[in-house]
């Protein structure tokens, strides 16, 4: 038997995580998948047929760090360049975003426009 959430922030963050999941499960196009923590962020792009996953990309990788703080907006830019590189690498030109329960905003949006911007199909 499933125990209840009492935390609502919780619990609407897991109902949208579970929606999203559920939604990008069935793409035939790689996912990237998106984690935000408060002083990184991550995203890693996996292969959706073979469930293997092709690279991750962060801000805590030396070429992302070395521009100084990676908790912000501006991190989640170069997280989302370097991802469209990691991409372009691997011969992927169009990806289905899984933002994982996060909100549409600030540097998940960021990283994924930034990652448009580098030619990433998102």
């Amino acid at each position: 038997m499933k125990r209840k959430i009492r935390n609502e922030k919780l619990r609407k963050h897991i109902a949208r995580r579970l929606r999203i999941t559920r939604s990008v499960a069935g793409s035939r196009h790689p996912i990237v998948t998106v984690f935000r923590s408060s002083k990184h962020i991550y995203a890693q792009l996996v292969d959706s047929s073979s469930g293997r996953t092709l690279g991750t990309v962060s801000s805590r990788q030396k070429a992302v760090k070395d521009a100084g703080y990676t908790g912000n907006v501006e991190a989640a830019k170069r997280v989302g360049q370097a991802l469209a590189e990691l991409a372009r690498a691997n011969q992927v030109e169009q990806a289905v975003l899984n933002r994982n329960g996060f909100l549409y905003h600030g540097r998940v949006k960021a990283l994924a426009d930034a990652a448009r911007e580098a030619g990433l199909r998102l």
